[in-house]
């Protein structure tokens, strides 16, 4: 097997595993998992509720449709052992839509619209392309129409409860409300939701070499921070409210007052990159051991990301701490914050994609591997995940051709073409993409 090696972060300080045990990925997500509990929800306007997670789930007030009606424009009809092409029928009213009921005359047929409420004692609809207009009165309504095509029973007809039965569950709790789940419960005649409270995020990026203002001119040293601005949209785009974003220096003190403002805010979460490894200034850990919190885990057997940290605040307040390579912040954000956040939001834990490889890979035994990929899908319509060029931490580059996370198993260090592997999106609430079995 010719398999081509995988480039492994090197972000993080190497003397991180002589000091301390590193943690599973695993074992970190239900540490995470176990300390993380849904936040109250709030009442809001259906209207208003489009993005939101649901809290409680929701019944169909009605029957959808509420009421028998016409598929097509044509003729309503009662089916009889004697229907066939060739009969006629007096056409003895209209119905369009939006009108109330009506009744079916014995021997007689209603011209009908399509969406129209079905007259009472009709169960089918002749298309007009298959009828014959006979006769028309003096306005061009039909008045006889003659049948050229064999009509079958309930044939163009939406029966009532079809789409959803009134009682019948709509919308589970946990549902991100989408375009097409506000569009089902407003047809059931919802007005309003109870949903998940945002969580409110405070997001600061730590480091002296870190320039806020775009387009500024750099000194000798010194980096544009991408990480706050990447993080910000991901958060929002995850289901979060960045209450305050900003930018500090290598400072435990002003990390120390910047993380108690946000708690007496009332923020939800904090997240920090950088200064978490076991460097001179890497103050974070020191830092929280001031603020009282209480360390869940650092460290971890993943790369990117070795160093992350997972703490409590006081308050019982989440505390994330990535990594400052930018890559290694993504990961930590998309399966840590992530799964905090899908808690915090009610909703189930994540499931990962399986998917197969389209090339083998050699990978160093006990780390897992969150690793940049896109889908490749082959002739024959087979899905397939690729792993991409470029996998250091550093290398934002290739996060432009990133569709997807592969996930390479801690406890393998060759795998061949073909096997199935934990594929992510790049968002936690596209992971219902696929069908499940």
């Amino acid at each position: 097997m010719n398999a081509r090696p995988i480039a492994h972060d090197t972000g993080c300080c190497a003397s991180q595993t002589a000091h301390a045990p590193l943690l599973a990925v695993a074992e970190a997500q239900a540490r995470i998992a176990a300390r993380i509990t849904a936040l109250p929800c709030e009442r809001l306007p259906l209207v208003q509720a489009e993005g939101r997670v649901l809290a409680v789930p929701v019944d169909s007030l009605v029957d959808l449709p509420p009421f028998d009606n016409a598929a097509m424009d044509g003729y309503a009809l009662a089916w009889d052992e004697h229907l066939a092409a060739g009969r006629e029928f007096d056409v003895s009213a209209e119905q369009a839509a939006g009108e109330g009921r009506s009744r079916l005359q014995d021997g007689s047929t209603i011209a009908i619209m399509t969406g129209a409420r079905m007259p009472d004692g009709a169960d089918l609809v002749v298309p007009v392309e298959d009828a014959a207009v006979l006769l028309r009165d003096g306005h061009g309504r039909p008045r006889r129409i003659r049948i050229e095509r064999m009509p079958q029973r309930d044939q163009h007809v939406r029966r009532a409860g079809e789409d959803i039965a009134q009682g019948t569950r709509a919308v589970d709790a946990g549902t991100r409300l989408d375009a097409a789940a506000c569009m089902l419960l407003r047809g059931t005649g919802i007005a309003e939701v109870d949903v998940a409270r945002t969580p409110r995020v405070a997001l600061f990026s730590t480091g002296r070499e870190l320039v806020d203002t775009p387009g500024q001119a750099l000194a000798g040293g010194q980096i544009h921070d991408t990480n706050r601005p990447w993080l910000e949209s991901r958060l929002k785009a995850s289901g979060a409210r960045i209450h305050v974003a900003d930018t500090l220096a290598d400072d435990a003190d002003a990390f120390v007052d910047a993380v108690r403002r946000s708690l007496d805010d009332g923020v939800d979460l904090v997240i920090s990159t950088g200064a978490v490894s076991k460097g001179r200034y890497d103050f974070v850990p020191h830092a929280l051991a001031g603020l009282g919190a209480e360390i869940v885990f650092h460290g971890l057997a993943m790369r990117p990301g070795k160093p992350l940290l997972f703490a409590m605040l006081p308050g019982g307040i989440p505390f994330f701490g990535l990594p400052g390579n930018p890559v290694s912040s993504a990961v930590g954000a998309r399966f840590f914050v992530d799964r905090a956040l899908r808690a915090m939001l009610g909703m189930p834990p994540e499931c990962a994609w399986r998917l197969p490889l389209a090339a083998p890979v050699a990978k160093k035994r006990g780390f897992h591997l969150y690793q940049k990929a896109e889908l490749r899908l082959d002739d024959d319509g087979r899905v397939a995940v690729s792993l991409l060029q470029g996998q250091e931490s550093f290398r934002t580059r290739p996060l432009l051709r990133t569709r997807a996370w592969a996930g390479l198993p801690a406890d393998a260090d060759t795998l061949p073409a073909g096997h199935l592997v934990d594929v992510h999106p790049l968002l936690h609430f596209d992971d219902d993409l696929f069908a499940r079995p």
